[in-house]
């Protein structure tokens, strides 16, 4: 059979195209020209074409493909967004922020505040290293300012071991309610983290360790300056140690955990090694905290942590006061000595003067200087029932200052780097007991030595 051409006449008429007819054998092909398009040439005509529709299509697809993304992104931001609100919230019920919100509503605590994660980070920078004030073993301290303008040092820890929820908020109860000058403040804390970060008043002029041992370039610490802060830390270890229910044994007494505040007033702080005793028993460890060279060797032999433990470092803190030597130090090439040793030696040796600072050897106070001794050896007995109570040092301290208090303000003079305050002159009355209930026993929260 002949092929028949359907794009010419008369076969037009069936075989339509609107656009371009090209015939094939047994069949043809209807096209638009080119700049033309029409979804179906043999019915539709052919009309001029969009020149930027692929650009078009291109840009849809891609906005399609943006717009998913962000959905997606979105979908995502909203997910670790809840996810977080419930770690925080787990953390908060996980740190006793329930009990211990309950509490305050019930008005047993009215002098403690809960922040959120997010005031500390704007207090501190999102804690930048320029903010860092000290940094320890347990964690690290930045200074901090409230919205309200108060300056404050934020203890964020690596660690805390915390057998049991209510211990925790006992603990920060009690830490709350401890209100002695001599003590640094907690003044709140964050449980929305995983360990929870404490906040304490802010304390500006450094550790004892530093004022003893580092004041180059300017005159030392005059002696009645040494026995007033020798005095206030006593008054603040002797009021822990009075609680009325269970004492409160610091644990790691020692000159880089007393801090000077703007009037160089002593300062007692870190509470890391601290634990609650019942009243005339003894708490019985099984790891033992603490610093070497400051550290009671009954507590060491026996793993018995009472308040006499506390006293024994309280006499390695008056002798670093009175001799201007660290707890472990170097006399020449020779490897450390024992400060407790050399002075123990010195004494039995009645060669005191040879072990006591230089620059508060005067005329007329070596009797002075040999009570002070005597105190200090006490302090330093191996048994702890032959220690004083940190009460009666206290009591002592406060006496000695009383009875040569003219001769120390006429010494304290031109060699006190110190300006004279009322608080920095002031003879304080006898430590009082602590008037609230305590709870179980303390664990590791306590703020880092400052730099």
């Amino acid at each position: 059979m002949a092929d028949i051409n359907e794009c010419e006449p008369p076969n037009q008429s069936l075989y339509p195209c609107k656009g371009n007819c090209r015939n094939t054998v047994g069949s043809y092909t209807c096209s638009c020209s080119s700049g033309f398009r029409s979804d179906d040439p043999k019915s539709i005509p052919c009309v001029q074409a969009d020149p930027n529709k692929a650009l078009k299509v291109a840009l849809g697809t891609s906005a399609g493909v943006v717009f998913l993304m962000v959905c997606m992104f979105a979908l995502r931001a909203e997910y670790q967004k809840r996810k977080l609100v419930k770690e925080k919230e787990r953390f908060f019920d996980q740190n006793g922020g329930q009990i211990l919100y309950h509490q305050i509503m019930s008005k047993q605590v009215d002098t403690l505040m809960i922040f959120t994660q997010e005031d500390l980070k704007k207090a501190t920078n999102d804690f930048d290293e320029s903010r860092e004030v000290g940094r320890g073993g347990h964690g690290t301290v930045y200074k901090g300012v409230l919205k309200d303008g108060r300056v404050i040092a934020v203890k964020r820890s690596k660690i805390m071991n915390v057998a049991e929820t209510d211990e925790f908020v006992q603990e920060i109860i009690i830490l709350s309610q401890t209100n002695h000058r001599n003590v640094v403040r907690l003044l709140g804390c964050c449980l929305e983290v995983e360990v929870p970060i404490l906040v304490y008043e802010f304390i500006p002029n450094g550790t004892l360790f530093e004022f003893i041992h580092r004041n180059r370039g300017t005159p030392p610490p005059s002696l009645d300056t040494r026995l007033r802060v020798a005095q206030e830390s006593a008054e603040a270890l002797a009021y822990l140690h009075l609680s009325m229910n269970r004492p409160i044994v610091h644990g790691d007494v020692k000159s880089m955990n007393i801090l000077l505040d703007e009037n160089y007033m002593a300062k007692v702080t870190d509470f890391g090694a601290s634990r609650t005793l019942p009243k005339n028993e003894v708490q019985f460890m099984t790891l033992v905290q603490g610093t070497l060279g400051y550290l009671d060797p009954e507590y060491l032999q026996e793993r018995q942590l009472t308040e006499k433990s506390d006293v024994y470092s309280f006499g390695i803190v008056l002798l670093e006061l009175i001799t201007g030597k660290t707890a472990i130090y170097h006399d020449g090439p020779k490897e450390g000595k024992s400060l407790a040793s050399s002075f123990l030696l010195a004494m039995k040796e009645e060669s005191l003067d040879g072990i006591l600072d230089a620059s508060i050897l005067s005329a007329g106070m070596e009797t002075l200087l040999r009570e002070v001794a005597e105190l200090a050896r006490m302090c330093l007995s191996t048994r702890g029932e032959e220690r004083p109570s940190m009460t009666q040092v206290a009591d002592k301290l406060k006496a000695l200052r009383s009875t040569w208090r003219e001769k120390l303000l006429l010494t304290h003079g031109e060699t006190d780097r110190l300006v004279s305050s009322p608080a920095a002159l002031a003879f304080h009355d006898p430590p009082s007991s602590i008037m609230f209930s305590t709870g179980p026993r303390m664990s590791g929260i306590g703020i880092e030595t400052p730099r």
